[in-house]
């Protein structure tokens, strides 16, 4: 099949999602977004205009497990392929929270599911997590790791690649790429679109902006007494335009055969917690005042991807080294003290609550 030119982007107004719509409008796609603005903020679409140079399409304003506005949707747009980030994504809080995150991970999927069925779109691009792999003991995890989620976060991206193989399997011609990521971190070098995480940031590159810009007083390490070598966590961090190209290159690769494709997404190598801490310092040019505070809830000590099955199918490969995403982040944070508020442009956005 040639590549899809109009995508369904779930989720479009998220950290990863928003750069995903950039990505794509750079290549000549057509988006169609929807986004309950839960964990974002509508006013990124004019930021991403602005450094795409193209509107963005049509946003509707919709919780994907709403199937009656979720159908709507389809009824008015030929789609050809879905990008699904649509999702509650904290590890800590979803220890807190595990209806709420199986309601909402696993039960908006399926939703999806149905509605593409439905209207005959059989393509599929995943957002899934390397959160599934568990502790991630035993060096560089390849695709065939063991599975073992440590939280209900990662459960409920495990439960949502096994509906989607089940799917792939029963139904012809249906087509998914799962991209299992390591830790996305980063933002668009020219400083318009970052991370915002509505509340306390529960993932440590946002937590280290808010504390050098002055939003926060002091980062919080969870835990100095893992079996790393200088105690902290141990995690690969992957930059987030190396990781929304690699979306990009999965719809161009949708034809390659039906079923279910997992790859992971990484760069093979791991930072410490207090690495990155000093990463960011030397980005940022002011120390970083932290505490060392007890493990949380479903953190392990390490994980680091094998992505060479990507590399091998794809030739992707992520190209921005760790130092590059640490000034990425703080200039977004230099330049956007209060977040992406503030924008004067309005984009098409559409409420959607019901076929009617």
């Amino acid at each position: 099949m040639n590549p899809p030119s109009t995508i369904l982007v779930t989720g479009g107004a998220g950290f990863i999602g928003s750069h995903a719509c950039v990505e794509l409008l750079d290549h000549g796609y057509e988006l169609i977004v929807v986004d309950d603005y839960s964990n974002s903020s509508s006013q990124v679409f004019a930021r991403v205009e602005r450094i795409a140079g193209r509107f963005v399409g049509t946003v509707y304003e919709l919780d994907i497990r709403d199937r009656h506005a979720l159908a709507a949707v389809f009824d008015r747009h030929s789609v050809d392929a879905v990008v699904h980030f649509a999702a509650l994504k904290a590890v800590g809080e979803s220890t807190r929270m595990p209806v709420e995150y199986y309601d909402t991970n696993v039960g908006g999927t399926t939703t999806l599911l149905r509605a593409m069925h439905e209207h005959g779109v059989h393509h599929l691009v995943f957002s899934s997590s390397c959160s599934l792999y568990g502790d991630g003991d035993g060096g560089p995890l390849g695709e065939d790791a063991v599975v073992g989620p440590g939280s209900p976060y990662a459960a409920s991206k495990w439960a949502c690649e096994q509906i989607l193989a089940d799917v792939c399997r029963r139904v012809p011609g249906f087509t998914v790429m799962a991209l299992r990521y390591f830790n996305p971190v980063g933002a668009h070098p020219s400083g318009l679109l970052g991370e915002e995480p509505r509340g306390t940031p529960d993932n440590l590159m946002p937590c280290l902006a808010q504390v050098a810009v002055g939003r926060r007083e002091r980062l919080h390490v969870f835990g100095d007494d893992w079996d790393t070598p200088d105690g902290t966590a141990v995690r690969d961090y992957l930059h987030v335009m190396d990781t929304v190209e690699a979306h990009r290159i999965a719809l161009e690769h949708l034809g390659d055969g039906p079923g279910m494709h997992v790859y992971n997404l990484g760069v093979g190598q791991g930072s410490s917690v207090l690495e990155v801490v000093a990463a960011f310092q030397e980005a940022c040019g002011r120390p970083i005042p932290y505490d060392i505070a007890p493990r949380r809830p479903g953190d392990v000590r390490e994980r680091v991807a094998d992505a060479t099955a990507v590399a091998r199918d794809w030739g992707w490969r992520p190209r921005r080294n760790l130092a590059g995403m640490c000034r990425d982040a703080w200039r977004f944070q230099q330049l956007n003290p209060s977040g992406h508020a503030g924008s004067a442009r309005q984009t098409n956005r559409k409420r959607v609550t019901s076929c009617g």
